[in-house]
């Protein structure tokens, strides 16, 4: 039986202040039902939130479908004032909000800061293109006509978001959805709802009306989620999460052809050639590769280096990563946090032995440690074979994979033989090259001499199986918008 973590003071605190039941058309209402949360660094409860079932899921929408109309008539300055007050609220309340994303997910304090920061951003994004929605005026070609091209919201909106980073997957749905003029269902993943009902809670209190922004924690997300997806009154499904679940929901949005926004998974090459800068390539591997413990869908999961340097970069990675300490991500100093459950953990030590039979070499790390939650070491492995699993599946955990190459055309070839496509790097400093080599990857983005590419400014997502659709950027929230278009007799 799961037993209280012994918190501190503060940290008791910061979880006391959540708001633990159903956000359903303005008001919180509890369950029957609750779902334990719990410390990944421990797997010691942190605290119960209401856990929801398809009756409360379609309370929900209905909320949803009745703001709509409302909602969709209030003037983009009153929608992007409302996004700008809880931009300024997220970043003072930064302190509070890291320390419950930490608590529940595992990531370093510092990360956590910086990923409030991030997901502030896209609230004050989106709050600017509120203000900033177009559309066309044009004399018909043959005359006689008028053609008015305008944009409406798509409507009630199903937002789905992962585990790996609570708060800025919301902003960057909710965000745009809001602006747009569309009312949402919020889903967050079950290991980490607090954010989500810290964020709702944030958005109440900045002036969203009752039933425009709806949160729902579940144990059972299908059950939940898939009579919403086929019900005619949701007319967008944006989700993040993996492949595999998203080729599903793909399926059941096709019954009422429900717009869609998939950010799925990915497999993302690194690429460094012979002539780059040594120290800026590591500096950019540590970013690529150790974001969120590894933990996400942009991580660098295939580091390719150019044969002459291969041993050098190695060497210089595996001393970094052998460095970083390891622990509890509220403890000071800390890059390493636990991986978010023991599942994770299993799934990242198979890969590495795997790896390691077909002849791959541990540089550093190499084995999870026990008695320690659910962490595994910054590992750095070196030879790894093409055909080894986790060069075709995200590893999602603090393992850097390199093998060596030699010609150009031969590492494109490799960083392309994937069905995914969300990110690459390049580190050159032949400029033609990384031109040539960034145009010639198949994927929706690329980092060139940077290790890190997501910005609210830019647009976000994956080509083949990593997706459909972007978020952020100009075209973010063309995302929640319908063009329209109106002929007029003149």
């Amino acid at each position: 039986m799961l037993t209280e973590t012994a918190l501190t003071a503060a940290e008791r605190a910061a979880i006391d202040t959540v708001p633990t039941g159903l956000f359903i058309d303005g008001e919180w209402r509890g369950t029957a039902a609750t779902l334990p949360i719990t410390d990944p660094a421990t797997g010691q409860l942190l605290c119960e939130v209401a856990d929801a079932d398809a009756t409360d899921g379609l309370d929900a929408l209905v909320a949803a479908d009745r703001a709509q109309a409302e909602w969709a008539r209030t003037t983009p300055r009153q929608r992007s004032d409302i996004l700008m007050d809880a931009h300024r609220a997220l970043l003072a309340d930064t302190e509070r909000l890291a320390l419950i994303m930490t608590l529940e997910m595992g990531k370093p304090l510092a990360e956590a800061r910086g990923e409030i920061a991030y997901a502030a951003e896209f609230f004050r994004w989106f709050a600017e293109e509120a203000v900033r929605l177009d559309g066309g005026y044009m004399p018909a070609p043959a005359g006689g006509s008028r053609f008015l091209v305008t944009r409406q919201p798509v409507g009630p909106s199903l937002l789905i978001t992962p585990w790996n980073f609570p708060m800025a997957m919301g902003t960057r749905k909710i965000g745009p959805a809001l602006a747009a003029g569309c009312t949402c269902v919020v889903k967050p993943a079950e290991q980490t709802p607090l954010s989500m009902l810290a964020l709702a809670d944030i958005l109440d209190r900045a002036g969203v009306p009752a039933g425009v922004v709806n949160v729902i924690t579940t144990s059972d997300p299908a059950a939940v989620m898939t009579p919403l997806i086929l019900d005619s009154r949701s007319r967008k499904l944006s989700f993040t999460g993996s492949t595999a679940v998203g080729k599903l929901l793909l399926e059941q949005c096709a019954r009422t052809v429900m717009r869609t926004s998939m950010e799925l998974g990915g497999n993302a090459p690194f690429i460094v050639f012979d002539d780059a800068d040594l120290d800026e390539a590591v500096e950019g591997a540590l970013a690529a590769k150790m974001r969120n413990i590894g933990q996400a869908c942009t991580a660098a999961n295939r580091i390719f280096v150019q044969r002459s340097i291969v041993d050098e970069f190695a060497t210089r990675l595996a001393d970094r990563l052998a460095a970083l300490p390891m622990g509890r991500g509220t403890e000071p100093g800390v890059v390493v946090g636990p991986l978010i459950d023991a599942d994770a953990v299993a799934k990242v030590t198979s890969l590495v032995a795997d790896a390691v039979r077909r002849g791959a070499t541990v540089r550093t790390g190499g084995a999870a440690l026990e008695g320690l939650g659910n962490f595994y070491p910054a590992t750095v492995l070196t030879d790894v074979p093409d055909d080894a699993e986790m060069c075709h599946t995200e590893i999602f955990g603090p393992v850097a994979a390199i093998a060596a190459f030699d010609t150009e055309a031969e590492v494109v070839a490799r960083a392309n033989n994937t069905p995914y496509g969300l990110v690459g790097y390049v580190f050159t400093e032949n400029l033609r090259r990384g031109l040539r080599v960034c145009e010639a990857l198949e994927t929706g983005m690329v980092g060139l001499n940077q290790g890190v590419v997501s910005n609210p400014a830019a647009p976000f997502g994956g080509v083949k199986e990593s997706g459909l659709g972007r978020e952020g950027g100009l075209t973010g929230i063309d995302e929640f918008l319908e063009t329209k278009y109106i002929g007029v007799r003149v």
